[in-house]
C-alpha cells in the first residue's frame, strides 16, 4: 500500500538527493518508502507537537531534536529510531517522577528480558534506553542514574572470527574491483565500514617528508586518526582512478549506498564460500595482525583509534590463538633460558 507523506522537502546536491521532513526540518533517513524513511518522517512530525513535559515522551522528543542524535550517521539514526519506537511504545507515557523510584530499573530490565529471544536486539534496546536516560540526566530532567554494570544477554566468542589468508584469497578471487579495494582499505586501516564508505580522497596525502597518510575523524567516537599508508594500500590507491570525491565507489564510479554495499559484500562472501565472517571482522583482523607483528597496545590504538582499554578487550575477543603468537611466545621463553 502506498502512503502519501505530505510536506517532504527534496534537495539535490552534486547528484545526491536528500529528503527533509519539511523545509528547514530534519533530514530523513533511508530510501523513500522504506520503513526507516517512514519512521523518521513520523518521528520528525511527532516531535513538532509539544509533548507532555511530565512524561518520558518529552525525553524522547528532546533527544531526537538534539545534536546528540542529529550528529549520528544516517545508518545510526535509522538503527536508533527502530529501538526508540519500541521504547516509546512501552515507556512513552511513563511519568518522569517515576524515575525517582529506584525500582524503575527493575521495570526496565524486565522489559529488556522480555525480548531475550533476540538477545542482541534486547541488549541494543537497553543501550538506547539508558542513553536516553543519561541524556535526560545531563540536562537536569531527572536524577535517575543508569546502573553502571548490567550483564548482557548476548555473548559471542569471535576469537576464531578473523579473516585468514585462505579467506582473503577466496574473496579476492571472486569479488569485483570496488569490493577488493574496500577489503584492502579495511584490512590496512582497521576502520569501520561507515567511515570507509565516506572517506574522501583528500584524506589521502603525503606530509612534508613524503610519508603518505590517511587522516580522518571517526564518526562514532569523534577521534582523529592519522594512519601511515602501507605499501599494499598505496599500490591499490595509486592504481585507482579517481571518479569522485570518495575513495570507495561502485562499478559506476559513484559513492556506495550503505545498503547496496552490504548486499554486494554479502553476495561476494557467499560466492567465495566464506561463512561466519563479516566486514566488521576485518577490523578485529587488523588488530590481530598488528598484535602478531609485535605492536604494543598503544601502537595499535594509534592506528585503529580505539582506546587503550578497548584494544585489550578486542584482543581478548578477536585474537585467535594463531601459530605466530605461539611461536613468538616460545622464542621469548627460549631466549630467557639461554
Amino acid at each position: 500500500m502506498r502512503v502519501r507523506l505530505k510536506g517532504i522537502h527534496r534537495v539535490e546536491v552534486k547528484s545526491t538527493i536528500y529528503y527533509y521532513a519539511w523545509r528547514g526540518g530534519p533530514r530523513l533517513v533511508g530510501e523513500p518508502g522504506s520503513p526507516e524513511f517512514i519512521a523518521s518522517y513520523t518521528a520528525a512530525h511527532a516531535s513538532r507537537r509539544e509533548p507532555d513535559r511530565a512524561s518520558f515522551h518529552s525525553v524522547i522528543s528532546g533527544y531526537k531534536a538534539s545534536q546528540d542524535f542529529l550528529g549520528l550517521s544516517e545508518r545510526s539514526q535509522s538503527d536508533y529510531l527502530q529501538q526508540i519506537a519500541k521504547i516509546e511504545e512501552k515507556f512513552g507515557t511513563l511519568p518522569l517522577a517515576a524515575l525517582d523510584d529506584a525500582r524503575v530499573t527493575r521495570d526496565f530490565l524486565e522489559w529488556r528480558d522480555s525480548m531475550a529471544h533476540s538477545p542482541r536486539q534486547a541488549d541494543y534496546a537497553w543501550t538506547i534506553l539508558m542513553r536516553l536516560c543519561s541524556w535526560a540526566r545531563t540536562r537536569g530532567l531527572t536524577l535517575y542514574r543508569p546502573p553502571e554494570r548490567v550483564d548482557r544477554l548476548y555473548h559471542a566468542d569471535r576469537s576464531e572470527k578473523i579473516w585468514g589468508e585462505q579467506h582473503l584469497a577466496a574473496f579476492l578471487g571472486v569479488a569485483s574491483e570496488p569490493l577488493r579495494r574496500a577489503l584492502v582499505l579495511a584490512l590496512e586501516t582497521g576502520q569501520r565500514q561507515g567511515d570507509l564508505l565516506t572517506l574522501p580522497w583528500s584524506a589521502y596525502k603525503p606530509d612534508e617528508q613524503g610519508q603518505l597518510w590517511i587522516r580522518l575523524r571517526q564518526s562514532k567516537t569523534g577521534r582523529r586518526v592519522n594512519i601511515p599508508v602501507t605499501r599494499s594500500l598505496c599500490a591499490v590507491l595509486d592504481n585507482t582512478k579517481q571518479t569522485g570525491t570518495v575513495i570507495l565507489t561502485n562499478k559506476r564510479g559513484l559513492p556506495w549506498q550503505s545498503n547496496a554495499f552490504r548486499k554486494q559484500w554479502g553476495d561476494a562472501t557467499r560466492k567465495a564460500k566464506i561463512q561466519g565472517l563479516t566486514f566488521h571482522d576485518l577490523r578485529g583482523t587488523a588488530v590481530t595482525r598488528l598484535a602478531e607483528a609485535r605492536c604494543s597496545a598503544a601502537e595499535i590504538a594509534s592506528i585503529t583509534g580505539h582506546s587503550m582499554r578497548d584494544v585489550g578487550a578486542i584482543l581478548d575477543v578477536y585474537l585467535a590463538r594463531t601459530g605466530k603468537i605461539a611461536l613468538t611466545a616460545i622464542a621469548k621463553l627460549e631466549r630467557g633460558r639461554a
